[in-house]
């Protein structure tokens, strides 16, 4: 994957987990509605944030922002 790929990928996978932590704060801000549906939007916004830091990882040291 070329590097400018990987920062495609990267902002993709970021604007991914973002709207998944928007939607389990949402979400907490609504209980005890659909409590039910905490751990399945929890392991998908675990997998998307998992998914973006081992992309990250790829990125030459000085562009993943830290």
């Amino acid at each position: 994957m070329s590097e400018d790929e990987l920062k495609a990928r990267v902002k993709k996978l970021n604007a991914q987990a973002t709207q998944l932590k928007m939607d389990l704060h949402d979400l907490s801000e609504e209980l005890p509605i659909n409590w039910d549906r905490i751990p399945d939007l929890a392991a998908k916004t675990f997998a998307a944030y998992k998914a973006l830091a081992e992309a990250r990882a790829k990125l030459p040291h000085n562009m993943t922002g830290a």
